[in-house]
């Protein structure tokens, strides 16, 4: 393995120094001489480490002010079946949803297909706004069977369905089929949000499974581009190796 270059390592070290809280979010980075001196090289090796995550967005540079630390945006890992809180889990940050929409619903052809229900069967329609502090990352829209959850109530949609469905209901979540597709928010989105209806936002259509194979929800969710992203990572299949 070939040997790391130095302002690589330098730029790790200030990523981990960002993450345990020593350099935080919106305060500027020691000056460059005073980086120097704490990592004992030249200039030029700061300078392209400082570089370095100023082009990878995890820093940002004002002429004549300092290099500042940007908050970060999440990593969906959308190879990973988790809630929203667990999402955040890792970070110091206070979680919580405002439902403003639950209501029962006949089931419309698309909604029925999806569910894998009857056309007009009773579902479960429900419309969250999740936050992160006080800040509005996420319009989530879900619609789930009334015959598979019945006690569903508008308290267990203001914390995570996930629990409710695992701890109360005692069923198994085993997997998700997701699709992300790049829209223009609708103007009610755009208002939950507090966003340009001009700015693009990511649309996340899901479809969760239990582990017997029953669609147990249908959702929507608008996720901020500037506050999420979506990492996947892909393996070439292995082809058989041709005889000589």
């Amino acid at each position: 393995m070939a040997r790391l270059p130095l302002y690589r390592k330098i730029a790790d070290d200030i990523r981990e120094k960002i993450s345990i809280g020593d350099y935080k979010v919106g305060e500027a980075l020691p000056t460059e001489a005073q980086l120097r001196e704490v990592f004992s090289v030249s200039r030029v090796t700061i300078r392209q480490a400082l570089k370095l995550l100023v082009e990878n967005d995890e820093l940002n540079s004002v002429q004549g002010s300092g290099t500042y630390v940007k908050e970060a945006k999440v990593n969906y890992d959308i190879d990973q079946q988790s809630s929203f809180n667990e999402k955040w889990a890792h970070l110091d940050v206070v979680t919580h949803s405002d439902v403003i929409a639950f209501e029962i619903q006949s089931a419309t052809l698309t909604i029925a297909d999806q569910l894998e229900v009857e056309e007009h069967e009773k579902v479960f329609y429900v419309k969250r706004v999740r936050y992160i502090d006080d800040h509005a990352i996420t319009v989530e829209e879900t619609w789930l069977p009334l015959a598979l959850f019945p006690d569903l109530s508008y308290q267990v949609m203001q914390h995570s369905k996930y629990d409710y469905i695992e701890q109360q209901k005692g069923m198994v979540i085993d997997r998700s089929e997701q699709e992300l597709i790049p829209i223009l928010p609708p103007k009610e989105v755009a208002a939950l949000l507090h966003i340009d209806p001009n700015q693009p936002i990511i649309e996340k259509r899901t479809r969760g499974y239990l582990l017997d194979g029953t669609v147990f929800e249908y959702s929507r969710n608008c996720f901020t581009s500037t506050d999420y992203k979506f990492t996947l990572v892909a393996k070439r299949r292995k082809k058989g190796l041709s005889k000589v």
